[in-house]
């Protein structure tokens, strides 16, 4: 209860009511302060990476000036560091493809530079037909932005520049060449990030929150609260943000297991995370279906057998085993158990009476199992025949 000093005479606010206002004010509240953390943590995820790509920027940069100036003698060798920091910033799982881009862009304006130079001589005209022909070239090779990017503005720099300062062409492909190499060197053999701590730091967030909105989602239904509900609803939408940077993650994490022998041997580890990425994002969306669901149940005062609830606890439980043994390199056994112990819960309610929307509820937690043994490694075919299976133990209890 909170006290207030009027005067001198200290007096006690009167607690609010116990009453659905006061829940769902608690409700809003709690949920502003869960997203508020989750900002939080997300800023401090993002400053740990960036920090990390900083340094591999200003590593790749000092070695590819210093290659380019000491080893070559390249006077100013300026586009070397840019190239290599430009590698190093593109988006993780597009560095090889934008250094190839980069590369291949510098070499078709040098060559439509050159050869239309001289052909034409130079002057403002002769430089606009050559930067709209190394545009147009490279829209052709591939139209990559990168690719467009480097070749108009190489062939500005021979049109405008290569007659008062001569021999451009062979350093501005030379320092492509360095700064690229070194870019991919550096964040592939350097100064790799570990591509299973990466994917795990990515994947931690979304799963816990998946099995937590389930969990919201099975006391909701046994209590029979729809503000609850509804608060797990926005809750499991909430979680896509977080599902994409877990594809992004897992992006950048092929391309350093791909191409950095001393990240090879998390390639099958990398393949399991990969494969659960992708159909725990079906298993979100199964699980916001399953809780709209369960809305209608309660609105339509249909029955609510006592198994519904049971059923989505233990596919919490099997988000939640199904992170852990992921983690830590097991067979994902027991999150398959207890996914599959689900749909024999779920089932029961066949038997128990349910309406149209608990009928519903029902097919969303298969629906739901199916995503999640997917995520297991249990193919298509398999998963169905599992999940039909165990619906079909309900029947013989």
């Amino acid at each position: 209860m909170i006290s207030v000093r009027i005067g001198s005479v200290r007096q006690r606010a009167p607690a609010l009511p116990a009453d659905s206002i006061t829940k769902r004010i608690d409700g809003i509240l709690s949920a502003w302060a869960a997203a508020s953390r989750t900002k939080l943590r997300d800023r401090f995820r993002q400053l740990e990476i960036n920090v990390m790509v900083a340094v591999q920027a200003g590593a790749a940069a000092a070695l590819s000036w210093g290659i380019a100036h000491e080893i070559l003698n390249t006077p100013q060798p300026v586009f070397a560091p840019a190239a290599a920091v430009g590698t190093i910033a593109s988006s993780v799982g597009q560095r090889l493809p934008r250094t190839i881009a980069l590369i291949l862009g510098v070499a078709v304006g040098i060559g439509f530079g050159d050869l239309l130079m001289l052909v034409a001589g130079n002057g403002p005209w002769q430089l606009g037909v050559i930067v709209g022909l190394a545009v147009i070239g490279a829209l052709l090779l591939s139209g990559r932005g990168v690719l467009v990017a480097q070749a108009g503005g190489t062939a500005v720099l021979i049109a405008a520049l290569s007659p008062e300062v001569g021999e451009l062409e062979y350093p501005r492909f030379v320092d492509a060449l360095i700064g690229g190499g070194v870019g991919l060197v550096v964040v592939l053999l350097l100064l790799p990030l570990n591509p299973r701590r990466v994917v795990q730091r990515a994947a931690s967030y979304p799963i816990e929150e998946l099995a937590r909105q389930l969990k919201v989602t099975a006391q909701a239904m046994a209590a029979r609260d729809i503000a609850r509900l509804g608060q797990a609803v926005q809750g499991l939408g909430a979680i896509e943000s977080d599902l994409e940077n877990l594809k992004a993650a897992v992006e950048g994490a092929k391309e350093v297991v791909q191409l950095s022998p001393a990240r090879w041997h998390r390639r099958q580890t990398l393949a399991l995370f990969a494969q659960g990425a992708e159909h725990m994002d079906h298993a979100v969306w199964s699980s916001r279906g399953l809780a709209r669901r369960a809305v209608g149940l309660i609105e339509d005062d249909e029955p609510l057998p006592g198994c519904l609830p049971t059923a989505v606890d233990r596919l919490s439980e099997g988000v939640l085993l199904l992170h852990d043994e992921f983690r830590h390199g097991r067979v994902p056994e027991e999150a398959r158990r207890r996914v599959l112990r689900a749909v024999h819960e779920a089932q029961l309610g066949y038997h128990e009476g349910v309406g149209l929307s608990g009928a519903a509820v029902v097919a969303q937690v298969r629906s739901a199992a199916t995503d999640l043994l997917r995520a297991t490694g249990v193919d298509s075919d398999d998963a169905n025949r599992l999940i039909h299976e165990a619906a079909e133990t309900a029947g013989a209890s």
